[in-house]
């Protein structure tokens, strides 16, 4: 049985939205089938042989842009991602979704920053381009610190839903989105300008056509520095997890179940 929906106010600026600044941020990523390998620093992964691939909580984010505007008849859809110059292709790929326009902040050492140094970053970029309506990805897979979106809300003083499974906004600036919450859902009702982190569940991102990948290519791509902001957090190594054992034969039938409840007991310990 369902919990019960919870209501909870969150408020923030009114401002009307009947043409939607929609406003995704995304990252490049290891496909997640990719084999890592640690690089020879040791504080980084070896990216020679690695597919990069837009974060797919991403794809979620952009989807629910395109229909917001495509539900108004009206407004623009700008991405905007802080990697090395190769996330060009990732942004390449939003653009070929139906992305109008695409900011790449060309960072001179990616991999190195912790979710503070790029939620810093991201937010000074935002401010500039002023959205009333900034999506995330939930989480990227990479390093799946959670962090991103939230803290970008913070620094700007809007106000955030996480991981929404659906999104409603009226012409007033009015949104009722929803979320999954452990025994159900809450229901969040928020103004414009607001921060979203899409979940899995949300919709079902479109592939780019043929259409939209040649006219992604006229697409305006622009690149841009900015003030270097350095992680709070620095990583001092990084190590694969260790292999895993073999698996033991204990036993056959009902006679083996004493053995195996002892070995769960005692040596796992999960009993």
């Amino acid at each position: 049985m369902r919990a019960p929906s919870l209501l909870r106010i969150l408020r923030g600026p009114p401002e009307a939205c009947s043409a939607l600044k929609i406003a995704v941020c995304v990252k490049r990523v290891p496909a997640t089938d990719t084999r890592v390998r640690v690089a020879g620093d040791g504080t980084s992964i070896e990216a020679s042989g690695v597919e990069f691939v837009l974060n797919p909580y991403d794809e979620f984010a952009i989807e629910e842009a395109l229909k917001l505007r495509e539900k108004a008849g009206k407004g623009e859809v700008v991405v905007l991602s802080l990697g090395p110059a190769e996330a060009q292709k990732e942004l390449r790929t939003a653009l070929a979704m139906g992305a109008d326009s695409a900011v790449l902040l060309k960072d001179p050492s990616p991999g190195t920053r912790d979710d503070h140094s790029i939620a810093a970053i991201l937010a000074a970029k935002l401010r500039e381009i002023s959205p009333d309506v900034v999506f995330f990805g939930k989480q990227a897979v990479d390093a799946d610190g959670h962090q991103v979106g939230a803290r970008v809300a913070t620094l700007l003083g809007m106000a955030c839903v996480c991981e929404i499974v659906k999104l409603e906004i009226g012409a007033d600036g009015k949104v009722l989105a929803e979320r999954e919450v452990e025994g159900g859902r809450e229901i969040v009702e928020a103004k414009l300008p607001c921060i979203f982190t899409a979940q899995k569940g949300l919709n079902e991102p479109r592939y780019a056509s043929l259409k939209g990948i040649m006219a992604a290519k006229k697409k305006p791509l622009e690149e841009a520095a900015f003030e270097e902001v350095p992680p709070g957090l620095v990583g001092s190594e990084l190590t694969l997890p260790p292999p895993r054992p073999p698996g033991r034969v204990i036993g056959k039938g009902t006679e083996a179940v004493p053995e195996l409840i002892r070995l769960l007991r005692e040596e796992a310990k999960i009993l």
